[in-house]
């Protein structure tokens, strides 16, 4: 990052940063890693106004009546990373330190209640990073959302048509995420349709993602891979008090250039889903269970998972510690010589799925994953926890977070895979600075030692990022 950059990330920081105190009748909307669900129209009316500075960059009326406004707004992210024994001892470089960065700047036109057009650009690279640089690394000046909404009346319902270039995340990001841990987040190029009505949201899309280039102005769509889907939404009481919801999905899904552990072939796949999730009475929870069919070349796909993520808060406890457990499998293939293919695919997932440190992926996989996060102060927090693997099926091998194989099974009979570990501290100041530090490790299992280097891992970040 340049000095000249630095200077002005610190100049934002002090100038804006503090305004946020300022207090308002109307609080704004919460600031989102899309940037897209903010609606700041409500600062039209100048009694919704606080004085805060930033307000001066949104809702800013085109025309003279307001019915077209203007919001603009920026992300900022710093973030330094430290590697050693990167692979367990097989890849090259095999220790590196470096820096990240990269600004998201938006602008968002919205005219009356049925246009809206919103445009925002990425600038992202890496500072003594040894190459090769992988896709999400760098990304010097791009287009990384461009849309256009048209809204429309259905009767009681509203739906609205989406087109372009577009963040997509769903639930809690298994299977379509935006990848916000990388340095470049993804896009993808598609047409969306949204239809709400009474407690329901409906989604459905088709598109094919973004692959980032470091050039400028040069990312294109990946010509192998594309996606559809048909994704509904709604809150649902238990009965239990505090808040709960219910998802229900299918995903279309098509690689023209897969490769498991069974060879490489084209990949038509067909996901089924049903998450549960919510909060009540200390307890929160996020279950999920996934169920895949296809085609694989000229055999079939039969996969599934299952993923928990349940957890209880201690409110009245000091530092109202919350106790939490993940446990999660995803199934592999059970013999890669036969005509049906068995390993699960998570698709698009989050790009730190695992912690910090994700350098294996949830494919022919079993953890259990349990976790102390601590509310250290008002702004401070720290979590803890551990992770430990196996591979779901021993005739299937581990796969990266991208599905490239890692490790074939063919060299072991052993399931254990490793062990992870995990510190974060967490700094949040109210709505527009965010940060960490974290130190991670892995530890490689009975696996891992059969089939190739085995040293640990031992991984260190730490991350600022600022939002306005």
């Amino acid at each position: 990052m340049t000095a000249r950059l630095r200077a002005a990330a610190v100049a934002l920081l002090l100038w804006i940063g503090p305004a946020y105190a300022a207090q308002s009748t109307n609080p704004p909307p919460p600031l989102t890693n899309t940037r897209y669900d903010e609606d700041y129209r409500y600062l039209l009316s100048p009694e919704a106004r606080s004085g805060a500075s930033w307000e001066r960059f949104k809702a800013i009326p085109v025309t003279p009546d307001g019915f077209a406004s203007l919001s603009t707004g920026l992300e900022l992210r710093l973030r330094g990373e430290a590697i050693r024994n990167s692979g367990w001892g097989q890849d090259e470089p095999r220790n590196d330190a470096y820096g990240l960065w990269r600004a998201l700047p938006y602008a968002d036109l919205r005219v009356g209640e049925s246009l809206r057009l919103f445009g925002q650009l990425i600038m992202a690279d890496a500072v003594g990073k040894l190459d090769p640089l992988a896709p999400p690394d760098a990304d010097r000046i791009d287009l990384m959302q461009g849309f256009a909404d048209l809204n429309v009346p259905l009767g009681e319902a509203q739906g609205t048509l989406r087109v372009g270039r577009q963040m997509l995340a769903y639930g809690s990001e298994r299977l379509i995420s935006i990848r916000y841990g990388a340095n470049v987040p993804r896009a993808f190029d598609a047409v969306k349709g949204i239809v709400t009505a009474g407690p329901w949201r409906v989604d459905a899309f088709f598109g094919r993602p973004i692959q980032p280039t470091p050039e400028l102005f040069d990312d294109g769509r990946d010509a192998r891979r594309s996606a559809w889907a048909l994704y509904a939404t709604r809150p649902v009481d238990f009965g239990w008090g505090g808040s709960a919801g219910l998802d229900a999905y299918y995903i279309g899904y098509r690689n023209r250039h897969a490769g498991f552990e069974a060879g490489r072939a084209n990949e038509l796949r067909h996901t089924v889903g049903l998450r549960s999730f919510g909060k009540a009475d200390g307890w929160d929870w996020n279950w999920e269970a996934m169920g895949q069919f296809g085609r694989f070349g000229s055999g079939s796909i039969r996969a599934w998972s299952l993923a928990t993520d349940s957890g209880y808060r201690f409110t009245d406890l000091p530092l109202q510690p919350r106790l939490g457990l993940k446990a999660n499998i995803a199934s592999g293939d059970s013999n890669p010589r036969d005509d049906r293919l068995e390993t699960f695919n998570p698709l698009f997932p989050r790009a730190k799925y695992f912690g910090e440190l994700t350098p294996i992926g949830p494919f022919n996989l079993m953890n259990l994953h349990p976790s102390l996060d601590l509310a250290l102060s008002d702004a401070f927090s720290l979590s803890a926890s551990a992770i430990a693997f196996w591979r779901e099926s021993l005739d299937d091998g581990v796969y990266d977070l991208t599905g490239g194989l890692l490790r074939s099974g063919a060299g072991s009979k052993a399931r254990y895979v490793g062990t992870q570990g995990e510190l974060v501290l967490s700094y949040s100041s109210g709505r527009s600075f965010e940060g960490l530090i974290s130190y991670s490790l892995f530890q490689p299992g009975s696996f891992l030692k059969d089939s190739g280097p085995a040293k640990t891992i031992h991984f260190a970040g730490m991350e600022a990022v600022f939002k306005f």
